[in-house]
């Protein structure tokens, strides 16, 4: 038994008829095909397909026997999307039952062919002789090789193309990342601004909530093109593809193209609705979609009913696995998936509810104005009610009150030794200055917008400030005194110790639960 390899792993034969009736040929393979209890989908002239059932170790394989000129062109491919490129040698094995099915039917028909092939004859003169074009991998078998991918053909157009957008934006991206270190260097810029510089080449195109609401609206076009990493795009870019041949040709380049880029945009919204400040790039969200949207697909019975049983399974087998994964996997943005996902499954449903209902044609006026009223709806609803806080802003002024607080630790160092002047002027330096500091600090901390963990730690820094200005103020009333208030200062400052260290606890705490 050998194993098929490739992006639409199948086993595939061309067995000459010479002299042999192609009818009497198909004949011979129904009956076969009845007897292994395999579905038949179409026969016709041309040919007939079928499909395994489903099973433990299988998701179905479509079988096809197609006449072209003086052959049969006997195959047998996978229907969904394969784990790890093979088909465990599940192809081979089915053309070898065929075959000797076929010996054995041969075998047994050869005294009523006669009666066969007229029953056959007025069976195929009903049927429809093009229907192999519209089968559900027709597309599929337009793909000979890789190259073949990036080549726009009927009922294939716009998928190549964001295929290659998608490959020329992580070139691109890659060619960035190693020039911006020459041009640096040329430069001769700090290092804190070359860090800065990479930062913001690294996250270039990616969506941020704080960046997308302030104004970046772009951002939730071009980060559907981004991705973080040769294999990022190449899985991505794998299941994009086989979702492309499977429904593009189904529901029209231009439908296609609308349900990829405004699942995107709505699994871009949804992730920065539930994430405060993290980058997302990938086109997940809009693969995501499309599953959505091949799922309206088959539970509206848009494709043979055999067909679409072994799709609904291998499509809803690698939707969960997805979806699990990016539940467990820390790096994964499962808010966007999810996002794009709906999307995508109500997007689609709009444009085909007719169908689903049997109504008269709807026009395609009233879907599209449905699906723009649904997506502007969305849209405001993010942009109202997500709040903005101001991460980075909090983020500097904490390291201000940081360095402050560590300037006025050093207070504790202050030496008996001294005189009674560079005592004052030692506190003034290292307590009153940088205490006082962290007051102005605390108030414009007190003006940000914040989320409840960055608002905790601004409180007690609060209280931290405040009780620091305090001690700094005693502390100098002591050395002016003459040290008549040690008592007084040894128990602030034990106080002012024991808070830093229960605020670390709690901060610490609260930063890992939310984590």
């Amino acid at each position: 038994m050998s194993i098929s390899w490739g992006y639409s792993p199948k086993t595939e034969k061309f067995i000459p008829l010479s002299d042999f009736p192609a009818d009497k040929y198909l004949i011979i393979v129904r009956q076969a095909i009845e007897n292994l209890g395999w579905k038949l989908s179409h026969v016709s002239e041309s040919g007939i397909i079928a499909y395994t059932p489903l099973s433990f170790q299988s998701y179905s394989e479509e079988i096809s026997v197609r006449i072209q000129a003086n052959f049969a062109v006997v195959k047998s491919e996978c229907v969904g999307i394969q784990l790890l490129f093979n088909d465990y040698g599940k192809n081979d094995a089915n053309l070898e039952k065929l075959f000797h099915e076929f010996e054995y039917v041969q075998y047994h028909l050869q005294e009523h062919w006669d009666e066969q092939v007229k029953a056959f004859r007025k069976y195929v003169s009903l049927q429809d002789d093009d229907y192999f074009e519209k089968a559900p991998l027709a597309a599929k078998n337009k793909i000979k090789n890789i190259f073949n991918l990036l080549l726009p053909t009927k009922g294939y157009t716009v998928t190549p193309i964001l295929l290659i957008i998608n490959i020329l934006f992580f070139v691109g991206w890659i060619l960035l990342l190693i020039a911006t270190p020459i041009f640096a260097a040329f430069q001769k810029l700090s290092p804190e601004v070359m860090a800065e510089t990479m930062r913001n080449v690294h996250l270039i195109g990616s969506i941020n909530r704080k960046l997308v609401l302030e104004g970046d609206y772009w951002r939730l076009i071009t980060y559907q093109f981004m991705h973080a990493s040769l294999r990022h795009l190449f899985f991505n870019m794998y299941a994009f593809v086989y979702l492309g041949l499977m429904i593009e040709n189904k529901i029209g380049w231009k439908n296609f193209l609308l349900v990829y880029i405004l699942s995107g945009i709505c699994g871009g919204l949804n992730s920065i609705a539930f994430h405060e400040n993290i980058y997302t790039v990938g086109a997940s969200g809009a693969i995501m979609g499309l599953f959505g949207s091949m799922m309206a697909l088959l539970i509206n019975q848009f494709f043979e009913k055999n067909a679409n049983k072994a799709l609904l399974v291998s499509t809803g087998f690698v939707l969960a696995l997805m979806l699990v994964n990016g539940s467990i996997t820390p790096m994964v943005d499962n808010a966007c998936h999810l996002g794009g996902l709906v999307s995508g499954f109500v997007i689609t449903y709009l444009l085909i509810f007719d169908h689903q209902w049997g109504l008269k044609k709807v026009s395609s006026t009233l879907k599209y104005a449905n699906i723009l009223f649904l997506f502007g709806v969305f849209n405001y609803a993010i942009f109202a009610l997500t709040p903005v806080y101001q991460h980075e802003e909090f983020a500097k002024l904490k390291s201000e009150f940081d360095n402050n607080i560590g300037n006025f630790n050093e207070v504790l160092g202050l030496k008996t030794s001294y005189s009674k002047a560079d005592k004052e002027q030692f506190v003034l330096e290292h307590g009153i200055k940088p205490s006082k500091a962290n007051l102005q600090v605390t108030k414009k901390m007190a003006m940000l917008r914040l989320n409840k963990q960055n608002t905790l730690e601004k409180n007690l820094k609060t209280k931290l400030a405040q009780e620091t200005f305090e001690a700094a103020e005693l502390l100098l009333k002591d050395v002016r005194s003459g040290h008549q208030y040690k008592n007084e200062v040894t128990a602030k400052i034990n106080n002012l110790i024991e808070m830093q260290a229960k605020f670390r606890d709690s901060l610490g705490y609260k930063s890992q639960w939310l984590n």
